[in-house]
């Protein structure tokens, strides 16, 4: 691990509503601009919900009317996030780390297939779509891959916001109110660690993600409060 400077990380056990988190993003964001604050990485999960990033098309959200539909902000299309599943948000001063957004986000993708490893699952990105996915085909059958794991982010004056989500074991028929980030082919699905036959619990799931985030991004992960709601 490099020498680079602690950064805080906040652990919600309760779910956090949209609304308020986007609030606690802003919030922090602009003090890591203006003030200097320690940038922060934010595990929470959400009441159902989806969310519509700015490449978002209505034709998209099939179900308007099952979950609430939050403009995100972010890039992207629509998203769905829910209980059971791992969202990190991530407050970090990409002007101080180098102004690469490529790199940036390619180090999101190498934390969530590095901590997925830890679990023996076998993961990876694909040229043309966001986030990061497993190859579910049987043997001999036609191409199957699901996405595990969503990436959307933004940047405000070199401060990023939003970020991840992974699905440990959320209800997956959630999905079906949306087109998954503008995806509409049988062959690309949904899954998650249960989905997978994998038996991981969410502190599982943290532990794993804090440390394969302290190995891609060269910093120290330093438990603090929740961030004031």
């Amino acid at each position: 691990m490099t020498n680079s400077p602690d950064i805080d990380w906040a652990v919600s056990d309760a779910p956090v509503s949209y609304a308020a988190a986007l609030a606690v993003m802003e919030a922090r964001a602009r003090a890591i601009r203006e003030d200097g604050a320690r940038e922060l990485v934010w595990f929470l999960e959400h009441p159902p919900l989806y969310t519509a990033g700015t490449s978002a098309r209505p034709e998209d959200l099939r179900d308007p009317a099952r979950f609430p539909v939050f403009d995100a902000g972010r890039g992207g299309q629509y998203t769905y996030h829910g209980p059971g599943q791992r969202v990190a948000y991530i407050m970090l001063d990409v002007g101080a780390r180098g102004r690469d957004v490529r790199a940036f986000v390619a180090n999101l993708e190498a934390w969530i297939i590095r901590a997925l490893a830890a679990f023996n699952v076998d993961a990876g990105v694909r040229e043309g779509r966001v986030g990061v996915w497993v190859d579910r085909t049987a043997p001999g059958g036609p191409l199957r891959e699901d996405k595990i794991a969503a990436i959307g982010v933004r940047l405000k004056r070199w401060v990023s916001l939003h970020g991840i989500s992974l699905n440990v074991e959320p209800d997956l028929e959630h999905f079906t109110g949306i087109t998954p980030c503008g995806i509409d082919d049988a062959r690309y699905g949904v899954t998650s660690f249960a989905g997978l036959g994998r038996v991981v619990s969410m502190a599982e799931a943290d532990m794993a993600l804090r440390d394969a985030f302290e190995d891609v991004f060269g910093s120290r992960l330093v438990k603090v409060a929740e961030p004031g709601l």
